[in-house]
């Protein structure tokens, strides 16, 4: 069974002056990477924890902050990779000047044996809805047209 991920778009502004706050991972794969880089803070759903607690948990871990307030259901997408995504949204606004992510280990470089420590996520970034839509992870883009119809009160 694919693995299953939750995560949180995050909003400020209104209409045509919303931004969306994207995430670019860490790490050597990833280090020189921009367009199609970027998404939501997310991560895998744990066993026996609800989406909307894992989202929550996972934006916590990867930018340092609480997200405690209302959260709307964007539906679910499916990466590339086969894992499917449970998207929400919240307006919150957040300094990425503060971003503290958790750290993970990985292999590097791959099949080496070889650990290194990296930061989940290596900056975070509020962009306009077209900046967004030219650098998020392309799975990821309907999200923002499904964030434009939550925020306009239409259904996701």
């Amino acid at each position: 069974m694919p693995a299953r991920s939750a995560g949180i778009l995050l909003f400020r502004g209104e209409g045509l002056h919303t931004e969306v706050l994207l995430v670019r991972p860490g790490g050597p794969f990833w280090r020189n990477k921009d367009v199609g880089a970027w998404q939501i803070p997310k991560g895998l759903v744990e066993p026996g924890e609800s989406e909307e607690c894992a989202a929550r948990r996972e934006t916590s871990e990867e930018l340092g902050i609480d997200v405690a307030g209302e959260l709307v259901s964007l539906g679910t997408i499916r990466q590339a990779g086969g894992k499917t995504v449970a998207a929400f949204a919240t307006r919150l606004d957040f300094d990425p000047s503060k971003l503290v992510s958790n750290t993970v280990e990985i292999v590097w470089p791959p099949r080496s044996g070889r650990t290194i420590e990296i930061p989940e996520i290596e900056e975070a970034r509020w962009l306009s809805l077209d900046a967004a839509r030219a650098l998020i992870l392309p799975s990821q883009a309907p999200l923002l047209d499904r964030l434009i119809g939550a925020v306009d009160g239409r259904a996701p």
